[in-house]
C-alpha cells in the first residue's frame, strides 16, 4: 500500500491530514517504532515460535487492523490513521485518542506530533476516571490461597490505588484494579476445566478496596498483604492510562497460566518497562511467585503491611487471654445472662471491652459464614453491641502476628 511505503507520495489534491498521516507513518519506519519493547507491551506481543510476534489480547476491538494481532507494524500505522478519526472504537466506544490513550501519548511523545495538523481530542471520560482516583501510589495487594475455589488455590493478587493525603485507616477507601475471569452463577463442575483451557473471558475492573476486604478476610478467611511499590508519579500514570485502555478488551483467561497475576505484571511492565517481569512467566504464573519476583527487585517495594483474616484475629486474640477470661468470652457467646455474671462484671471496664469485642467477632464471624444464620446468633450480638456500647472506651489496638510466613519469604511453588 502506498501509505506504508517508506517515501510515499501524496497527490496535490489529498486532504492534508492525509499527508501529515503519511510522514507519521514513515517516520514511524525510519526509526523502527513497531520493533520497540514499549509497543510491544502496549499491544502484549509475544514472540511466537515461528520467529514473529503475536499478542496475548484475544480481543478484535482492541486493534485497529485486522492484522494487528500478529503485526506490530500494521497496528502501528492503522492506529496513526485511527488518531486523526472520530470514530468511536473498543468496548467504551470513543475515539482512539480517548480509548487507547496511552497509545496515544507514546506515539505523541516518540512521534512529536505536530497539534495543528493532528488536532489532540478532549478525553474528558478518561479526564474524570483518572481525577477520581487521586493516585499518588500503587499497592499490590496479595490476599493468601483460597482452597475452596480452584482459581485462588495458590492466592490471588490485584492492584490499589491509593490516594494522596491517605492514612493507614482509609487506605480501605480506595480503588483496586483487578483482572478476572466472568464466571456465570452456574458454572458447576464446568468451571475448573472451562479455566484450564481458556474457556472464560477476563476482564479488568476497578472495584472498592473494603469491597475486596470484606470478601478476603472477613468472608473467605484470608489474610491479606500489601506491598507498597516505589513508582513514580509518571509511572503510576503510565500504568493507569494503560489499565484505562485494557478496560476496554478482554483476554481468555487461564488458570495456569495467563491468569489474574500474569495480567497484573504486564501493567506493571508498562509502567515500569525496566523491570521484565512477565519475562520471567513462560509457562505458568503462580500469583504467590509474582510476589516473590516483585518484592525481590531492589528498591520496587517500599513498605510491607498486613491484614489478618477475621479468623486469624479471633484466634490470636483468644490466645492471650488467661484461662478464666477465655472461659468468660465463650460463654457471652452462648448466653446474653453472662452479661450480668459476677464473673464478668468484677473485670475491669477495659477487660470487659476486649472480651465483648471478641465475643461479637466469633459471632459476626459464624453470622457471615453460615449460609442462613439463626435469629438467636444475631440476637445474640446485638446484646453484645448494646452492652458494648455502654462502655465509652476506645477499643485497645491488638497486633496480630501472622500465623504463616510472609509470602515473599516462602520457597517458589517450583520447590514444593
Amino acid at each position: 500500500m502506498l501509505l506504508l511505503a517508506p517515501t510515499s507520495s501524496v497527490d496535490a489534491g489529498e486532504p492534508p491530514e492525509n499527508s501529515y498521516l503519511v510522514e507519521l507513518i514513515n517516520k514511524g519506519l525510519q526509526t523502527k517504532l513497531a520493533s520497540e519493547r514499549e509497543w510491544h507491551l502496549l499491544l502484549h506481543y509475544r514472540k511466537d515460535l515461528f520467529g514473529g510476534y503475536t499478542s496475548e489480547q484475544d480481543d478484535p476491538g482492541f486493534f485497529m487492523s485486522p492484522n494487528g494481532k500478529t503485526d506490530p507494524q500494521a497496528e502501528l500505522d492503522a492506529t496513526l490513521k485511527q488518531f486523526f478519526s472520530d470514530e468511536l472504537v473498543g468496548r467504551s466506544k470513543q475515539p482512539a485518542q480517548c480509548a487507547f490513550i496511552a497509545r496515544y501519548e507514546w506515539l505523541r511523545n516518540r512521534l512529536r506530533f505536530d497539534e495543528t495538523r493532528l488536532t489532540p481530542m478532549a478525553c474528558e471520560r478518561f479526564e474524570r476516571w483518572f481525577a477520581d482516583f487521586e493516585a499518588q501510589s500503587i499497592t499490590l495487594i496479595f490476599p493468601s490461597a483460597f482452597l475452596n475455589n480452584p482459581a485462588s488455590m495458590f492466592g490471588h493478587t490485584l492492584l490499589r490505588v491509593d490516594q494522596r493525603g491517605q492514612t493507614d485507616s482509609t487506605r480501605i477507601l480506595a480503588y483496586t484494579i483487578n483482572y478476572a475471569a466472568d464466571v456465570p452463577p452456574d458454572a458447576g463442575m464446568a468451571y475448573p476445566i472451562r479455566g484450564i483451557f481458556g474457556g472464560y473471558r477476563g476482564y479488568f475492573s476497578t472495584i472498592p478496596y473494603y469491597l475486596k476486604v470484606q470478601e478476603y478476610r472477613d468472608i473467605e478467611n484470608r489474610d491479606i498483604w500489601e506491598y507498597r511499590l516505589n513508582f513514580t508519579e509518571h509511572q503510576v500514570r503510565r500504568l493507569l492510562m494503560h489499565a484505562w485502555e485494557l478496560g476496554n478488551a478482554s483476554f481468555d483467561y487461564f488458570f495456569f497460566k495467563e491468569n489474574c497475576s500474569y495480567h497484573l505484571l504486564a501493567l506493571l511492565d508498562y509502567a515500569d518497562p525496566t523491570l521484565h517481569l512477565t519475562d520471567e512467566f513462560l509457562f505458568w504464573t503462580v500469583p504467590a511467585d509474582t510476589v516473590r519476583l516483585i518484592a525481590s527487585k531492589p528498591g520496587l517495594v517500599s513498605g510491607i503491611a498486613y491484614r489478618p483474616s477475621r479468623s486469624n484475629v479471633i484466634r490470636r486474640k483468644r490466645e492471650s487471654l488467661p484461662s478464666d477470661e477465655r472461659e468468660i468470652a465463650h460463654r457471652l457467646t452462648k448466653d446474653v445472662g453472662e452479661l450480668k455474671s459476677a464473673a464478668f462484671s468484677r473485670l475491669e471496664p477495659m477487660r470487659q471491652t476486649f472480651l465483648l469485642d471478641l465475643a461479637s467477632d466469633y459471632l459476626r464471624y459464624r453470622i457471615d459464614t453460615t449460609d442462613e444464620p439463626s435469629p438467636e446468633l444475631k440476637e445474640q450480638n446485638r446484646a453484645l453491641l448494646t452492652a458494648r456500647s455502654e462502655i465509652r472506651l476506645t477499643s485497645e489496638e491488638f497486633r496480630v502476628e501472622p500465623f504463616a510466613k510472609q509470602p515473599e519469604l516462602g520457597h517458589n511453588t517450583s520447590r514444593v
